[in-house]
């Protein structure tokens, strides 16, 4: 007799999320006991920010559904209705598909109105990476505060963050602290390799690379393109010194066109050693990680949490810039930088060229696990008991 499969949904509704997600879907699809419905929204359906959709598809993952959000406007209010339209297109499809668990990924406003249609229709909702800190006006941290309250399970990346669940008042048999998901990619070495990354992009690998990503900050969101020009003019300034520098485009939050435009408009007059491109893919953008520390000397700037979460298991060094990801766990691999040209052309050259730095981020112990996170997770997803004990949440202080 066969086995009936529990049916996972997993929501993804941005590239750098789906590429910490794609280790879980992996294991979800190869587990014998689940089956994947991969629910695909935000950014991945959007032409200005790359339509990444087609990524999932060339990695070989079925798409079970598109989840159309409106989002008209580069606004706060915009975001605002951007949840709402989520609740409503998501809710019509989990109504349709009923899944036994739903799993959505960290803190963005997609995954927030997702987190609410599912558990406001009594479905068993996974949370992952939840109990992180940002304090630095992303709104991040009261959004996933907001989703671990409401979710029933809860899949930490490091114990720190557990502890914090625990401290919201959450049952300790709901939280499991698996470790960060992009680590299983890392550690199965699933990503470009230096002479292919160098043909693709044209790089001289005996020459420095800054690979750059800058983000809106949402309470900050009608700063975002003057935010961006000093790391521009940095960027500048570091590709006349002979870096070789990547940009890519940012996420698709309140200010984020603003810094497209921005981007397309420095694209526009003309910068040596400088490309840019709307989205690396996760396969080539750990393979640049990778490159810029084992292989050459290179460095992950901007503000994006990968520059935190990810860079540590490649000895890469990072430059954050801004205010964005303060108060998040990190390694010793990170160099902070606020926003001024200067500041952050020296924090890149330090980086770069600094030999006993860098020979720190070799070294540096990574906060955020060792692998198997992705198979960790469905073996959980496949054997926790789902039962009204599961649904009917307790305050536990």
């Amino acid at each position: 007799m066969a086995v009936q499969k529990r049916k996972i949904a997993i929501f993804t509704g941005n590239r750098a999320e789906y590429g910490l997600q794609y280790p879980i879907i992996k294991a979800v699809a190869n587990h014998p006991e689940l089956e994947y419905y991969l629910l695909v929204s935000g950014a991945h359906l959007q032409e200005d920010f790359g339509y990444t959709k087609g990524e999932i598809e060339k990695d070989g993952f079925q798409i079970y559904s598109e989840v159309e959000i409106k989002m008209e406007k580069d606004s706060l209010f915009s975001t605002a209705q951007a949840i709402g339209s989520c609740v409503l297109s998501l809710s019509r499809i989990l109504d349709e598909l009923k899944p036994d668990v739903h799993v959505v990924y960290a803190d963005r406003f997609e995954g927030f109105g997702a987190v609410i249609a599912s558990t406001q229709m009594g479905i068993p909702t996974a949370h992952i990476e939840g109990g992180d800190i940002t304090e630095g006006g992303a709104l991040d941290d009261c959004v996933r505060h907001a989703m671990s309250k409401l979710a029933h399970l809860h899949f930490t990346t490091n114990e720190e963050a557990a502890e914090r669940i625990r401290k919201m008042g959450e049952e300790d048999w709901r939280i499991f602290n698996v470790g960060f998901p992009a680590i299983d990619l890392i550690q199965d070495g699933n990503y470009a390799a230096p002479e292919e990354l160098a043909e693709k992009y044209a790089l001289d690998l005996k020459k420095p690379l800054v690979l750059f990503t800058q983000h809106s900050v949402a309470t900050e969101c009608d700063q975002a393109a003057d935010q961006l020009g000093p790391s521009l003019g940095a960027m500048k300034d570091l590709a006349a010194r002979g870096y070789q520098v990547i940009v890519t485009y940012p996420n698709n939050d309140a200010g984020g066109k603003r810094i497209i435009d921005a981007l397309e408009d420095f694209r526009g007059s003309g910068r040596d050693n400088i490309q840019l491109h709307s989205s690396l893919g996760r396969y080539n953008y750990h393979g640049l990680l990778a490159l810029s520390g084992k292989h050459m000397r290179g460095v992950c700037a901007g503000n994006s949490s990968s520059g935190i979460k990810e860079t540590p298991a490649f000895g890469c060094p990072c430059v954050n810039i801004g205010s964005r990801q303060k108060g998040r766990l990190r390694a010793s691999n990170v160099v902070d930088a606020g926003y001024e040209r200067g500041e952050i052309f020296d924090a890149c050259v330090k980086a770069v060229e600094d030999d006993a730095f860098r020979a720190q981020c070799v070294s540096c112990e990574n906060p955020y696990g060792v692998g198997d996170a992705g198979k960790k997770i469905a073996n959980i997803l496949a054997d926790v008991e789902i039962s009204p004990k599961l649904i009917q949440k307790r305050m536990t202080y």
